[in-house]
């Protein structure tokens, strides 16, 4: 049963080695998902899953332990998805993943066991949704970390370029996740959002069918669009 999740954004950027002299401009975003993070921890859950999309090569799940890095991004920082495992998996975790693994080493994590699950971005709503049923009955008491970003196509300079249709897909998908809405999230149109680029559409539809009917109650934590990016905060519990 989904007891708790966080949503957080997946960008390197969010990692102040990556982001160097940038840094400052992500604070913000940094202290929500920490809170965020701390409504994981309270849950006190059984199984921790981070749920990002990846690239081929890089889908399915990476057990604890997982290595990650930052090197493709110019920066000495390696992480790993949890304490160290044995045997020690050799897997890659891909970025969203890794940024998720990053988050859980700031703040200390210390809790249930962890688990990553990389999805592809063109995951169908249904399959998303039967995914997200799979990994709330993994046990009595889980709660996921989802990594995902919003449009990328918020202003002229965003990696997307400026799409008139991204500001009212995020505020959408800003009010589903502050109001734990599962009905509208799973109503997201995956073709929309693989033209806004939104990687976090497959990501949050699988939290709603984690959610399923149970009675949760959402808080949107941070909702702002540096870079032309959409990056929203929100917790459920």
């Amino acid at each position: 049963m989904l007891v708790a999740s966080a949503v957080c954004p997946c960008p390197p950027l969010l990692v102040p080695e990556v982001a160097a002299g940038a840094a400052p401009e992500l604070d913000a975003a940094r202290a929500a998902c920490t809170d965020a993070l701390g409504v994981l921890a309270a849950a006190r859950p059984d199984l921790l899953v981070v749920v990002g999309t990846a690239e081929q090569g890089r889908l399915g799940v990476f057990p604890q332990g997982s290595p990650g890095t930052f090197r493709g991004f110019g920066v000495d920082l390696d992480v790993r998805l949890g304490p160290a495992a044995h045997p020690v998996p050799e897997r890659e975790l891909p970025a969203s993943l890794a940024v998720g693994a990053w988050l859980l080493e700031r703040t200390g994590w210390a809790g249930a066991p962890i688990e990553g699950l990389g999805v592809a971005d063109t995951l169908e709503p249904e399959q998303c949704a039967g995914t997200g049923r799979e990994l709330a009955g993994r046990a009595g008491r889980v709660a996921l970390l989802v990594m995902g970003d919003g449009s990328a196509c918020r202003t002229l300079k965003a990696p997307g370029y400026l799409d008139e249709r991204a500001a009212p897909f995020d505020a959408e998908a800003a009010r589903a996740l502050g109001a734990a809405d599962t009905a509208a999230l799973r109503a997201l149109d995956p073709v929309l959002a693989r033209e806004l680029k939104a990687s976090g559409r497959a990501p949050w539809q699988i939290l709603a069918g984690a959610a399923g009917d149970e009675p949760l109650t959402g808080s949107l934590l941070y909702e702002d669009a540096p870079y032309g990016v959409g990056y929203l905060v929100a917790t459920w519990s």
